[in-house]
């Protein structure tokens, strides 16, 4: 069957028709797309967590050593730390490495004498009744009657070693009694130190041990 060819024609101009109006109707929508609001919005926001409120004031850190000195709580000089208990006892001194502490005062008629023969006639031979050298403590010893203060005892003595405490290592024929005999270096210092009437101050070992044999004490 043929078709009229009129009617042909009007088939190919709607159908021209239709395939432009698809066109122009894609352009718009297209357009329109470009423009339209998206399903979801999302904007990253950045948050400012340090920043002052109207409620609460700004908070700063000053890491500087000064700022850090003035914040330091002020709590004044930490205590002293020691084992040492008789750190803080007045009385205590200390002799041959151990703390000794005053046991009494007694009197005593205090001379003199040189480690020479002018003062030790035939017994100048540089040691004491205790075997002990007369330049032991820096010729600062003391010679006694053992009956009295025993080898080993602890002395200070008024103007003697500037008070400092020295031991009993000698004895003398003239020394009985109640009368010292202190060692010099020298017989010019010892006949200047004269005879001398003085309280004299007995010490003893503080932390509760047994003395040493000064005969066995070099």
């Amino acid at each position: 069957m043929a078709w009229p060819v009129a009617f042909r024609t009007a088939l190919q101009i709607a159908a021209v028709s239709t395939i432009v109006a698809l066109v122009i109707w894609s352009a718009i929508l297209a357009k329109t797309a470009r423009h339209a609001v998206p399903l979801a919005d999302v904007r990253l926001i950045p948050i400012q967590t340090d920043a002052p409120t109207s409620q609460e004031p700004a908070i700063t850190f000053d890491d500087s050593p000064v700022a850090q000195a003035d914040a330091a709580p002020q709590m004044g000089p930490p205590a002293p730390v020691t084992d040492n208990p008789f750190a803080f006892d007045a009385s205590v001194r200390w002799f041959n490495g151990r703390p000794v502490k005053p046991a009494k005062q007694m009197w005593m008629t205090v001379t003199a004498y040189s480690p020479d023969s002018r003062s030790c006639g035939t017994s100048d031979d540089g040691m004491t009744a205790t075997m002990h050298s007369v330049e032991t403590n820096g010729f600062r010893l003391v010679a006694a009657d053992p009956t009295i203060l025993p080898y080993g005892t602890m002395l200070s003595i008024d103007g003697y070693d500037k008070g400092q405490v020295v031991p009993v290592l000698d004895c003398g024929s003239a020394i009985k009694g109640h009368r010292l005999d202190v060692l010099f270096p020298s017989h010019e210092q010892a006949r200047s130190w004269g005879v001398r009437k003085i309280k004299v101050t007995v010490w003893k070992y503080a932390d509760g041990k047994a003395a040493e044999n000064p005969r066995r004490v070099r």
